[in-house]
């Protein structure tokens, strides 16, 4: 008898997997965004908050957000501007959760007092002088082990820009070496602290966070899980891919595209939606951010999905992310449908524009909100 082996990667004819066309998630929450201030955050802060239940705002402020008192007054500022925009109080106020930037100045009692505060849930590190407003940074974690101790007592989670302030290492390489020294550091010393290394970006470092306690967990960008160096350097520079940490190779990032879609829970989505106004990101010194924020969530269902693991992107964009921060999940619902956007070429931004990632180019999933979608087909 002759026996036919079937090629698994080949379709069967009527059996072809039909598409799934509709996608229900619970609603997703974003550790890691920049909203910026002013009238350019009141541009963009709403367009997170249409999406995303919870946010975590980044401090890098100028001057940076290096106090309880400062991360009020902001708070109250995004939790204004949402509201003029139309978001229900109760919804303002719960989106944005905010952090302290950690200098060698930074106190015991402040971080006692953040702990206290019921709106500072964590405490960043920058990495001095190697991405947006990090010049008041730390050149090394081990420069405020009080401060550690007193996060960890407190239950402060520590956020990690995951690179080393050596400006003499080379680019690709930082995020290599802070996790070959600064991170197994901190986790050995600090065996009770939570620790978030975001936008991570190689396999290495990737490698140190799976043989990390389950106090170690990182988040991922969109940028990093769809592109790699070759799309921002190969043929022509371009610099709205332009990111801290900075793009690495096609095969760091299909080894992250593997960790997401696994369904571990050390890893859950961050944006590090970064906006740049156009005209300093098209520069001669362009600053380094992408600005992803209004269809974030559309760019991370295409990655699922190309990687055939839909079943696993709902941990990784509604589950893990408030489990490691101790914070409960989110109750409503949002659904995702299969029909095409059109990304816009630009965004207001205060006085200027901001060019979003993926400017122009059609996805094929688009954000809806599940109460939009019970109205509209009740009519």
């Amino acid at each position: 008898m002759q026996v036919t082996t079937l090629n698994p990667n080949r379709p069967v004819r009527g059996f072809a997997k039909k598409p799934l066309e509709r996608l229900e998630l619970t609603q997703p929450d974003d550790w890691h965004l920049h909203l910026r201030d002013g009238e350019a955050m009141h541009d963009i802060a709403y367009l997170s908050a249409k999406v995303f239940g919870r946010a975590i705002i980044m401090p890098n402020l100028k001057p940076a957000v290096t106090t309880v008192a400062q991360a009020r007054g902001y708070r109250l500022r995004i939790v204004k501007s949402l509201i003029e925009h139309g978001s229900p109080l109760d919804v303002a106020e719960r989106f944005p959760l905010m952090t302290l930037y950690l200098t060698e100045a930074t106190t015991v009692q402040e971080i006692e007092e953040a702990a206290k505060s019921g709106f500072v849930i964590g405490a960043k590190y920058y990495p001095a002088g190697q991405t947006t407003n990090s010049e008041a940074g730390l050149t090394s974690l081990s420069k405020i082990p009080h401060v550690l101790a007193a996060m960890e007592k407190h239950g402060l989670v520590l956020e990690i820009h995951g690179e080393v302030a050596d400006p003499n290492t080379d680019v690709f390489y930082r995020e290599q070496r802070f996790a070959d020294t600064e991170l197994p550091w901190a986790f050995r010393k600090f065996s009770g602290l939570k620790m978030v290394i975001e936008h991570l970006t190689s396999a290495h470092a990737l490698a140190v966070v799976l043989e990390a306690p389950p106090t170690v967990a990182a988040t991922l960008t969109p940028q990093h899980l769809m592109y790699d160096r070759n799309d921002m350097l190969g043929n022509s520079i371009q610099p709205h891919l332009y990111c801290k940490p900075i793009l690495k190779k096609r095969c760091d990032r299909e080894e992250l595209v593997k960790a997401v879609t696994s369904g571990n829970p050390k890893f859950f989505l961050g944006t590090d939606s970064a906006p740049h106004a156009r005209h300093t990101k098209e520069n001669t010194c362009g600053c380094a951010g992408c600005f992803s924020a209004p269809f974030a969530l559309s760019l991370y269902t295409k990655v699922f999905e190309d990687a055939d693991a839909l079943d696993k992107f709902e941990g990784f964009a509604s589950h893990f992310g408030p489990d490691h921060y101790g914070l409960p999940r989110n109750t409503a619902k949002i659904v995702l449908e299969r029909k095409p956007l059109l990304v816009p070429a630009e965004y207001a931004f205060g006085e200027h524009t901001v060019v979003p990632l993926c400017a122009g180019e059609t996805l094929p999933w688009r954000v809806e909100r599940l109460e939009y979608l019970e109205l509209r087909e009740a009519a």
